[in-house]
């Protein structure tokens, strides 16, 4: 199986473990047990998955305030789901320089038709194309010239 589509398949699973995590409180060692117990994991970029999942608690703060700004709400009026591709895809925007912002992008969206309430991939589409415009400036206007 291809690398992107076992990053597809991480994220997928990140979607639902950070959701899990956000509403559950459960814990972190639990959550990645209970994810490699339930899945084939053999066709996941379980790095990622490892990366991630343990990567948004630790870097919460950072993460939230890169896309805060760009709500029309409070965070905590966010639906859990939203909130967890928002955490998500903002850490790879952070943090996963090696994947293209346009990748984060539709990633994030495509996680939002899948999993979110109607319509969310569209508020979803437009906060984390303004994070990329603020975090990655150079990239965004290399991007614009070609």
């Amino acid at each position: 199986m291809s690398k992107p589509k076992m990053r597809q398949k991480a994220r997928r699973l990140l979607a639902q473990a950070l959701y899990s995590w956000d509403v559950g409180g459960t814990d972190l060692v639990s959550i990645e047990a209970e994810f490699h117990t339930d899945n084939n994991m053999a066709t996941v970029d379980t790095e990622l998955f490892h990366e991630v999942l343990y990567g948004v608690p630790k870097n919460l703060s950072e993460v939230d305030a890169a896309y805060q700004p760009h709500l029309d709400r409070n965070q905590d009026q966010l639906d859990p789901v939203s909130r967890a591709i928002l955490r998500l895809s903002t850490y790879e925007m952070l943090y996963r320089i090696d994947v293209p912002y346009k990748v984060v992008i539709n990633e994030g969206v495509n996680l939002a038709k899948t999993f979110g309430p109607t319509d969310a991939f569209k508020y979803i589409n437009g906060i984390l194309d303004r994070v990329a415009i603020e975090k990655r400036a150079i990239e965004v206007a290399a991007n614009k010239r070609r």
